[in-house]
């Protein structure tokens, strides 16, 4: 016989989205800042913007001539920037959909794009070796960062906006100043191409991904190395920070994930279950949910303190190449090697316990 506790427990029910309209893969998705629009970058050369509620498409951005790598929303969500190997940045107004200025300059693709959190700035990442600052009003250079020996590949602002970091395929991470863009420091140590750079949300720390099996933590205000944290048996994906900081997730092409302190760089967990190679990972804006996308078709939800597998969201469709939370935390973004991205959205049912 079973019986009702007083006790309840939360079942997520998702339900699945697809948002269908470019023509090539898809290689890169974001949320606006308040969730409610999806922009998705393609090697059709476009970028689109969806309602993230209906799943319906707002605008089409053309104007690229080749491969669109990254976009990005700018923080009042009235700016969308992208990046392509047509060597440009555009940026597009997220209302009317019209081209608002392109950003000339780089001399090789353009990898990666963000904006300071004043929205004041844009930097992007070339494998030209260098890195550019732009006035995100006027679209005028302001500055370029050079220094890299190869190709840059990512690129962030640190929280308060006033330090960038870039990650290269020259093995090092350069940390610069946004008002100067002097070099203030170079973080060596690494044996392969660094291939993402981030901040810790309360900007002490900087994490970066690498080809040699292993992710590193460095100071930022010393450029000190922290710890290596090593573990991986293959390259290291992706790295993410949990909004409070207190842990660093890394995936890797071994299959896992690892969890590790923040601060400290030691690891916590171990989280097997893939069956081929992890691509992303990230945190939903609570901390408490680990994402992450592999080759074996599906996205993994974990609890992040346990370390427990708590939902599979199965792609028969495709390998699963990035996973990303909207800002509440109630729909994840999925995209792979194909034309569409896929938006799961999470309701919670709130049961009673049965005791046998």
């Amino acid at each position: 016989m079973q019986i009702l506790s007083n006790q309840q427990e939360v079942v997520h029910s998702f339900q699945l989205t697809t948002l269908k309209g470019h023509t090539d893969l898809v290689t890169n998705i974001k949320f606006s800042k308040d969730g409610k629009t999806v922009a998705s970058a393609s090697a059709d050369n476009t970028v689109k913007l969806w309602d993230a509620s209906s799943g319906k498409l707002i605008n089409t951005l053309t104007g690229h001539t080749d491969l669109v790598r990254s976009v990005i929303f700018s923080p009042d969500g009235k700016t969308v920037a992208s990046t392509s190997n047509d060597k440009t940045v555009k940026l597009w107004d997220t209302t009317s959909g019209k081209l608002i200025n392109t950003l000339t300059g780089h001399t090789n693709q353009v990898f990666s794009v963000i904006f300071s959190k004043d929205g004041k700035t844009v930097a992007s990442a070339s494998l030209d070796n260098t890195v550019k600052l732009w006035d995100a009003t006027s679209g005028k250079l302001i500055n370029t960062l050079t220094g890299h020996k190869s190709g840059v590949l990512s690129v962030i602002f640190s929280p308060l906006g006033r330090t960038v970091a870039s990650a290269s395929i020259d093995r090092t991470v350069k940390l610069w100043d946004v008002n100067t863009g002097k070099l203030i420091n170079t973080l060596t140590g690494h044996t392969g191409l660094v291939t993402s750079v981030i901040f810790s949300p309360d900007g002490k720390t900087v994490a970066s991904a690498n080809y040699d099996k292993t992710a590193k933590l460095w100071d930022v205000n010393t450029g000190k190395l922290i710890n290596t944290l090593a573990g991986h048996t293959n390259s290291v994906s992706s790295v993410a920070f949990s909004p409070d900081s207190k842990i660093v997730a890394s995936a890797s092409v071994d299959r896992t994930v690892k969890l590790w302190g923040g601060s400290t760089g030691k690891l916590i967990n171990t989280l097997t279950g893939h069956t081929d190679p992890v691509w992303s990972v990230s945190f939903s804006p609570d901390s408490k949910t680990v994402a992450s996308a592999s080759s074996d078709k599906t996205v993994k939800l974990w609890d992040a303190t346990s370390g427990k597998l708590i939902s599979i969201l199965s792609n028969d469709t495709c390998q699963v190449y990035s996973v990303i939370f909207s800002p509440d935390g109630k729909t994840i973004a999925s995209t792979g090697n194909e034309t569409t991205v896929k938006l799961w959205k999470a309701s919670e049912i709130r049961r009673l316990i049965r005791i046998n």
